[in-house]
C-alpha cells in the first residue's frame, strides 16, 4: 500500500467551504474506486488556509494507471479541478515500521 499526500493552501475563507463541498462530491468517486483503500481530508487549525488530503492506494501504479484511466477519475477531477492551482505538494509515500499500535483515534 502507498500513501499519497496532497497539500492545499486555500487563502480565501469563502473558497474553503466550497473546497470542502467539492471534496465531498469527489470522495464519492474515491469510495467507488477499487484502487482507493482509504482517505481523509484534514483542515489546518493553526493555519486555516491549509488542508492535507491523505489517500491510501493499493499501489502507485494502480493509482496512476488504473484509477486515472478508469471511470471514476473524470468525475473526481471535475469536482476538484477549481483547486488544482492551490496544490503545494502531491506525492506518494511508503509507510515505515514506525506507527501507532492503536491504529489512530477518532
Amino acid at each position: 500500500m502507498i500513501v499519497e499526500y496532497v497539500r492545499y493552501r486555500i487563502m480565501e475563507a469563502e473558497r474553503r467551504a466550497e473546497f470542502e463541498r467539492a471534496y465531498t462530491v469527489a470522495a464519492e468517486q474515491l469510495d467507488l474506486a477499487p484502487q482507493c483503500v482509504a482517505y481523509e481530508l484534514c483542515h489546518g487549525v493553526e493555519e486555516p488556509e491549509r488542508y492535507i488530503l491523505r489517500i491510501e492506494w493499493t499501489s502507485v501504479e494502480e493509482h496512476e494507471q488504473a484509477f486515472r484511466t478508469g471511470p471514476h477519475f473524470p468525475p473526481f477531477l471535475a469536482a476538484v479541478r477549481p483547486y488544482i492551482g492551490d496544490i503545494e505538494e502531491m506525492k506518494h509515500y511508503e509507510r515505515t515500521a514506525v506507527a501507532s499500535r492503536a491504529g489512530g483515534a477518532e
